[in-house]
C-alpha cells in the first residue's frame, strides 16, 4: 500500500467525523459552516486519491456553501449548478464521474433554495450520488461518511419534524 493511499484514506476518515458533526446540527448556518470545512476536507481526501472530478466537485462545494452563509439567490444557486455541470462534464473521464457533478448540483439548489426539512431531504438525495461516487474511487472514510449521514440526517430530519409537530400542537 502506498503512503499517499493511507494519507488519502486517513483524510477521509477526518472527513468521516467533520460530516457526522456537520449534518447533526439543527441550525441551518451551523450545519452551512461546518459544511465548509468538511468539504476543504474532503477536496484534500480526493485529490490524493486522484478522484478529479470529485475533487473539484467538493472545491465547488466549499465556495457554494460559503456563498450560501450570506445569501440565498437562486440566480447564485443556478449559476453554481451551471459551473458544476460545465466543469464536471469537461472532467469527467467515466460516466460514474457523473455522480459528484449530481452530488454537488443537489447540495447547491438544497443551500440555496431549500431549509429544514426539505433542505435535508435533498442532502439525502445528494448522499447518495456521494456514496455511490465513495464506492466507486474507493473512499473508505467517504463510504463510511455518507452511509452513516443517511441515518444521522434522517434522524435529524425526525428530530425537526417532531419539533414542529409538537409546536403545532401547542
Amino acid at each position: 500500500m502506498l503512503p499517499e493511499f493511507d494519507l488519502a484514506q486517513a483524510i477521509g476518515m477526518l472527513s468521516f467525523a467533520l460530516g457526522i458533526l456537520c449534518f447533526y446540527q439543527r441550525d441551518d448556518q451551523h450545519l452551512r459552516i461546518m459544511m465548509v470545512v468538511m468539504n476543504l476536507n474532503h477536496a484534500l481526501h480526493f485529490a490524493l486519491l486522484g478522484a478529479v472530478t470529485a475533487c473539484l466537485s467538493a472545491l465547488l462545494s466549499v465556495v457554494r456553501t460559503g456563498i450560501s452563509i450570506k445569501t440565498r439567490s437562486r440566480s447564485v444557486a443556478y449559476l453554481f449548478i451551471l459551473i458544476s455541470l460545465a466543469a464536471g462534464l469537461y472532467l469527467a473521464e467515466v460516466w460514474y464521474d457523473l455522480f459528484p457533478i449530481l452530488g454537488t448540483c443537489i447540495g447547491t439548489y438544497a443551500l440555496f433554495c431549500l431549509s429544514g426539512i426539505r433542505m435535508r431531504l435533498a442532502f439525502l438525495c445528494g448522499a447518495i450520488c456521494w456514496l455511490t461516487n465513495n464506492i466507486i474511487v474507493g473512499s473508505i472514510g467517504g463510504t463510511l461518511l455518507e452511509a452513516t449521514l443517511l441515518a444521522v440526517n434522517s434522524f435529524t430530519i425526525i428530530r425537526l419534524y417532531r419539533g414542529q409537530k409538537a409546536l403545532s400542537q401547542a
